[in-house]
């Protein structure tokens, strides 16, 4: 293949033109383009990673029931974020989880799904990042979200950003941090603005669900130094002994 065609298929990818379209008009094999296609994007992968510099965001996603609460009224209804959230809050709102995939070359997507305490711990846990076929992701997020009856919103990369950091910073106000391995899965957010400024807590308070994994001892101990009795609400399941 002549370096022209290939130019040729990259400006017509550009206008996102369908690879048997261009084989068509090229008059190429589609098998030959869409090698041309997928060794083209592993370049400018490569580039970029050469760089520091991220992948083009594909998807954000969170569990549409924790939206109502942690936004603020100004959003909720904006335009801009495509969607509105229920009147309704959900009493278990408290947990959010986001997912975000980038593109990671020819019909691979790089993604990453974080467990966010929106109410009192902020980032529980992270499945950290991981390369999956395109083919596969709707299974992937089908399988992340199966535990919520609302299901999944798409959401701007810069409310997941909201999301996920700054429940780490409302957290670390109260005296958490974030699973062990999050910093291993924070790249993927990139950089954040501190925009927009969510609704952490519940009610103005922080709320504390104890789960399986917690130590609620712990837990109210450190809200009772950081906030003071009285100052947070908390729940703890019929599990847990202590």
């Amino acid at each position: 293949m002549t370096p022209e065609q290939e130019q040729a298929i990259a400006d017509l990818r550009a206008r996102n033109v369908a690879p048997k379209q261009i084989a068509r008009q090229l008059g190429l094999r589609p098998a030959e383009v869409s090698a041309v296609i997928k060794a083209q994007a592993e370049q400018v992968t490569a580039q970029r990673m050469a760089k520091g510099e991220l992948s083009p965001v594909f998807q954000c996603l969170v569990n549409r029931n924790c939206l109502d609460a942690l936004l603020p009224d100004d959003l909720k209804h904006d335009p801009a974020l495509a969607f509105d959230v229920q009147a309704d809050l959900d009493p278990n709102a408290g947990i959010a989880v986001v997912t975000v995939a980038r593109k990671a070359g020819f019909n691979r997507l790089d993604v990453c799904t974080y467990l966010v305490d929106i109410w009192c711990l902020g980032v529980k846990d992270v499945a950290l990042p991981r390369v999956i076929d395109l083919s596969t992701y709707k299974d992937f997020v089908d399988f992340a979200y199966q535990a919520f009856p609302d299901g999944s919103q798409e959401i701007p990369l810069q409310l997941a950003q909201a999301i996920v950091l700054g429940s780490v910073d409302y957290a670390a106000r109260l005296g958490f941090q974030p699973h062990r391995d999050f910093e291993q899965a924070r790249a993927l957010l990139g950089e954040w603005d501190g925009q927009p400024v969510l609704n952490f807590g519940r009610d103005g308070k922080p709320y504390y669900m104890s789960g399986p994994y917690d130590d609620p001892l712990k837990v109210l101990r450190t809200l009772r130094e950081t906030v003071g009795e009285g100052n947070f609400n908390y729940t703890v399941g019929s599990g847990d002994e202590w």
